[in-house]
C-alpha cells in the first residue's frame, strides 16, 4: 500500500502578500480583482513542474470515467468530439490547430487536488476543478467568454491571451462551440510557463498556442444559476417536508367553465411554497447538500487498510463544508454541535486531522468518521 500523504496543503493567510497573487495579499486580491478585474501575473509559480507528462494527460483522455473533448479549427471552421480518446485518435502532434481539454483532473490525481489548495483563500462552495489544456501550435477554443471566475496558468510552451469586455455578446451560428462573433480585444498578453492570468465572469477571451507543446491549466470556480439552484433545493426540501393538509374547497359552486383552474387551488399552491422556505433550517441543509454533491463521474474507491483511531485525511474526490448548525460532506448533511463540531469544522478547513484529535471525538463522531472511512470518503493518514 502507497502510504498517504501525512499533510494538507495549508490555507493561504488571508493578509499575507503571495507570490501566487503577484505579491498582493488574498485579501487584497479579493478586494480589487475577485468578479471586477483582469490580473496578469508574471511568475506566480516560476518553478512550477508539470503535474503530468502530455503522454499521461492523453492516457487519461482514453479513460471513460474522465470528461474530455477534442476541438479542430481547420480551414472549413470548428470541430467538437467528445471523449473518451485512444492515443490513435488524437492528430498528430505537428498537426496545426488541435486542442485536447481534460477535465476535472484534480478528481483524478492528488498532485493537481493539491494544487488547487493553493487557491482556497475563496470559500469551497465557489472552487470547482483543475482542467487540464494540451494544444498544438495555433491550437485554442476560439473566442469566447465564461460565466465563472477562472485563472488561467501556463504550464509550459506559450499561450498568446487577448481579452476584452465584451459587449456584443452574439455567438457565431452554426459553429459546435460558443464562439463570439464579433470578438474585440481591448488587452494582448503572451504567457510563458509560470505565468497566470485572472479573469473574471464575462470578459472575453480567445488564447492561441504559439508554438505548440502547450500547456494551461485552468482552475475555474462555479457560479450556481439562480433558477436552476433554487430548482435544485425546492426538490430537496420537498423530499423532506412533512404537511399532509389536504385541499378543500367546500364553497366551490357550480361552475360553467370546468377547464379554468380555481384561484383558491393557486392560492394552495403559493400557501404551500411559502410555508415550505419558511423551514430554514432545512433550507440550509438542502444547500449545503447540494454544493457537496459529488459530480456525477465522481465514485469512490474502497478503503486501504482497516479503520483506526489515528490520523485521517479526505479523499481528493470528498467535497466537505459546514455552516453553524450543520457539517456537510459528499451530499449529505448532518447536525453537529459542541466540540465535534469544532472537530469536523477542522477536518473540513484543513482536510485532515492528527491522531490526537480523532483520539478526542465522541462515540458518535467516531462511528461517523469510520462510516466515511469505510465509504472511502475518508483516507489513513500515514507518514510517509
Amino acid at each position: 500500500m502507497t502510504p498517504a500523504r501525512a499533510t494538507s496543503p495549508s490555507i493561504p493567510l488571508p493578509h499575507e502578500p503571495v507570490a501566487l497573487l503577484g505579491g498582493l495579499s488574498p485579501a487584497r486580491f479579493m478586494q480589487r480583482h475577485w468578479q471586477k478585474k483582469p490580473l496578469l501575473i508574471r511568475n506566480a509559480l516560476p518553478d512550477f513542474v508539470p503535474l503530468l507528462s502530455r503522454k499521461a494527460l492523453f492516457s487519461m483522455a482514453a479513460d471513460d470515467a474522465v470528461e474530455s473533448r477534442l476541438i479542430e479549427h481547420k480551414e472549413p471552421g470548428w470541430t467538437l468530439r467528445h471523449g473518451p480518446f485512444s492515443t490513435r485518435a488524437l492528430p498528430p502532434l505537428k498537426r496545426k490547430g488541435w486542442t485536447l481539454l481534460v477535465q476535472g483532473v484534480d478528481t483524478h490525481l492528488d498532485a493537481a487536488h493539491d494544487l488547487l489548495q493553493r487557491f482556497r483563500f475563496v470559500p469551497d462552495a465557489r472552487l470547482d476543478d483543475l482542467m487540464i489544456s494540451w494544444a498544438s501550435d495555433g491550437g485554442g477554443v476560439g473566442p469566447h467568454f465564461d460565466s465563472y471566475d477562472v485563472f488561467l496558468l501556463q504550464v509550459s510552451g506559450q499561450r498568446r491571451w487577448r481579452i476584452g469586455r465584451q459587449k456584443d455578446l452574439s455567438l457565431a451560428p452554426g459553429v459546435p462551440l460558443k464562439i463570439l462573433s464579433r470578438f474585440e480585444a481591448e488587452e494582448e498578453h503572451l504567457l510563458n510557463p509560470g505565468d497566470m492570468l485572472y479573469l473574471p465572469p464575462r470578459w472575453a477571451h480567445d488564447g492561441v498556442a504559439e508554438g505548440g507543446d502547450c500547456m494551461t491549466y485552468s482552475i475555474g470556480f462555479r457560479a450556481p444559476q439562480r433558477g436552476g439552484l433554487a430548482g435544485e433545493l425546492l426538490q430537496r426540501m420537498a423530499d423532506e417536508f412533512e404537511d399532509a393538509t389536504l385541499y378543500a374547497d367546500r364553497s366551490q359552486p357550480a361552475t360553467s367553465t370546468p377547464a379554468a383552474l380555481p384561484p383558491a387551488l393557486e392560492a394552495f399552491a403559493a400557501d404551500g411554497l411559502q410555508r415550505l422556505l419558511a423551514q430554514r433550517q432545512t433550507l440550509a441543509c438542502a444547500l449545503g447538500e447540494v454544493m457537496t454533491e459529488p459530480k456525477p463521474r465522481v465514485w469512490f474507491d474502497q478503503p486501504e487498510g482497516v479503520w483506526s483511531i489515528g490520523a485521517l485525511r479526505l479523499d481528493r474526490r470528498t467535497r466537505m463544508m459546514y455552516d453553524d448548525r450543520h457539517v456537510f460532506i459528499n451530499g449529505e448533511g448532518f447536525l453537529a454541535g459542541g466540540a465535534d463540531a469544532r472537530l469536523m469544522r477542522r477536518l473540513a478547513n484543513q482536510r485532515c486531522l492528527v491522531a490526537r484529535d480523532v483520539g478526542k471525538a465522541s462515540g458518535a463522531a467516531l462511528a461517523l468518521l469510520q462510516d466515511w472511512f469505510e465509504a472511502g470518503w475518508l483516507k489513513l493518514n500515514e507518514p510517509g
